[in-house]
């Protein structure tokens, strides 16, 4: 029990930070539509490190890090100004476009870079194991503050997530505040990939929110559910990476997968009512 705690003890409390915010922004990227933002944001994030690390900075240095929020941050400027409720071109077709350039950009920089295979390889499946006690305190600290800024706007980002045309029509300035929430997710989704990598970020953001969907429809039990199913997942996922000695983040990753399958067959197996 100790050696597991001593080994597992920091990965976990980072996959619980995660996905405590993760869970409830998840929510609304499946309420806009929107669920590749979080793959694509987190690649133009990534084409910012990458960057960095062509120029020769260091790859977890304070330079790198900024240089990826930069990146991220023209990423939401982007998808704030291309949201409409125009369908000839949905925003998830944006998305995905700006998410494929991206990782094809991210090649063609790391091809330039010695450890580019390697330092790609992190990018995406990440190394939980690498993660320090200073890494845990830095998250933390961002999504306690990101955590926050949701809490006091929330009643109007739940409100266009839940129904854009509606708010257009009452008059919110909703490309203002699309972008306070697009400029959050920058944020996050910055923080939080330079440290688990980009799979395991993407999954605890979505697979959570849609077990969620599966079993109420109000915005705050969906949340509740999401939460016990991230912190689930987390636990058992540590768990088996160190029974199994299997990678930390990808165990976490396909752990999500097998409790969502088992989420979808308990939904279809549930008594309907009359």
């Amino acid at each position: 029990m100790k050696d597991i705690l001593a080994l597992m003890l920091l990965p976990l409390a980072a996959c619980l930070a995660i996905g405590g915010l993760h869970s409830y922004l998840g929510l609304h990227v499946v309420r806009r539509g929107v669920i590749f933002l979080d793959l694509s944001l987190a690649q133009i994030a990534t084409l910012g490190a990458g960057v960095a690390m062509v120029l020769g900075l260091d790859m977890h240095g304070g330079t790198t890090y900024l240089l990826s929020l930069a990146f991220a941050f023209g990423g939401a400027l982007l998808f704030a100004v291309t949201r409409t409720d125009e369908r000839r071109v949905p925003q998830e077709a944006v998305i995905g476009i700006v998410w494929a350039i991206s990782y094809a950009a991210v090649f063609l920089v790391l091809s330039r870079h010695p450890d580019g295979a390697e330092d790609l390889k992190n990018f995406m499946a990440g190394d939980m194991l690498a993660i320090t006690g200073r890494d845990v305190a830095r998250l933390f600290g961002v999504y306690a503050a990101l955590g926050l800024v949701h809490w006091v706007a929330r009643r109007q980002l739940i409100a266009i997530s839940v129904d854009h045309a509606g708010a257009v029509s009452r008059g919110m300035r909703v490309k203002a505040w699309d972008f306070l929430f697009y400029l959050t997710f920058a944020v996050m989704v910055t923080t939080s990939v330079g440290m688990v990598g980009v799979l395991p970020v993407f999954a605890f953001l979505i697979v959570p929110a849609v077990i969620a969907s599966l079993f109420a429809t109000s915005f705050g039990a969906e949340l509740a559910i999401a939460w016990v199913a991230s912190v689930a997942v987390s636990v058992l996922g540590m768990v088996l990476s160190y029974k199994l000695d299997l990678p930390t983040a990808a165990t976490v990753v396909c752990t999500f997968g097998a409790v969502l399958v088992l989420a979808a067959l308990a939904r279809r197996l549930r008594p309907q009512r009359a």
